[in-house]
């Protein structure tokens, strides 16, 4: 990580099209390698607060750093260059339907100009962890709604983003999924160091976890928990049965060190 603040908001506000203001005076510094919960009714400004970090959307005053850097004025290629450093995962996946799941999830490195030779085995590794290794050179249409979210979370991690936003990633995922996507965030938090926020409404999964939790309400945001401590997963849960995640980011680190060599 280039600074040891990953995000910081000072005095932020924004609205849309001259509406009410949907966030009011935010301030928040969140450090390198957090891991957050982000909680709040629906259209409380979750999602608002996830593309103000991502730059979709600009405040109407204040001020927003990302890693230690103002994004006031930023120009288009520079705005483009900082979110190559983040990934987001979005309710609606956003995928590219006339491209396949492979194609989908290639796409992020391809733009990066790695090589096919590293992109073919990186790619397949991922949609293996995500329980897609079968499904390649399927479209995305041919998908439930659970397996396109999954392939929108295998593009975004992909890259090894520095930061990670999600919004309601495991919403159409059973337990056991949900799980297993769980697990992967913890282990792109612990082994890369990945500062995550992860936006959910499902409280047994905040309750399981015990990250601490950003929370939205009436405009402001409030952070609740202390950081929390490494956590294991309890007899009681449904846990993935697959490869084992702190095997499967060994061997993937690995390949990302040739992505920062390409």
């Amino acid at each position: 990580m280039e600074e040891k603040t990953s995000i910081s908001f000072a005095n932020v506000a924004t609205r849309y099209d001259g509406s009410a203001e949907i966030l009011s005076d935010v301030s928040f510094n969140i450090g390198s390698g957090g891991f957050y919960f982000l909680s709040g009714a629906s259209g409380a400004g979750k999602t608002t607060l996830l593309r103000l970090i991502y730059q979709l959307h600009k405040p109407t005053r204040g001020q927003i750093k990302l890693f230690g850097k103002s994004t006031e004025g930023l120009s288009r290629d520079e705005i483009t260059k900082l979110r190559q450093k983040m990934a987001i995962v979005f309710q609606e996946y956003s995928l590219l339907s006339h491209l396949t799941v492979f194609d989908n999830v290639a796409l992020p490195l391809r733009v990066r100009g790695l090589s096919e030779s590293k992109i073919r085995p990186l790619v397949s590794k991922v949609l293996d962890w995500v329980g897609l290794g079968k499904f390649g050179d399927a479209l995305p249409r041919t998908l439930s709604g659970g397996q396109q979210q999954r392939v929108s979370v295998a593009r975004a991690i992909i890259v090894q983003p520095s930061i990670l936003l999600a919004d309601e990633p495991t919403g159409s995922l059973d337990d056991e999924n949900a799980s297993r996507l769980m697990e992967l965030f913890i282990q792109m938090n612990k082994m890369f160091g990945t500062t995550i926020i992860l936006a959910t409404h499902n409280k047994k999964l905040m309750e399981t976890y015990k990250f601490p939790v950003i929370n939205v309400e009436n405009h402001r945001v409030t952070f609740v928990g202390q950081k929390p401590v490494a956590t294991e997963p309890t007899e009681s849960k449904k846990v993935w049965k697959g490869p084992k995640p702190q095997t499967y980011f060994a061997e993937l680190s690995k390949q990302f060190d040739d992505i920062g060599n390409a």
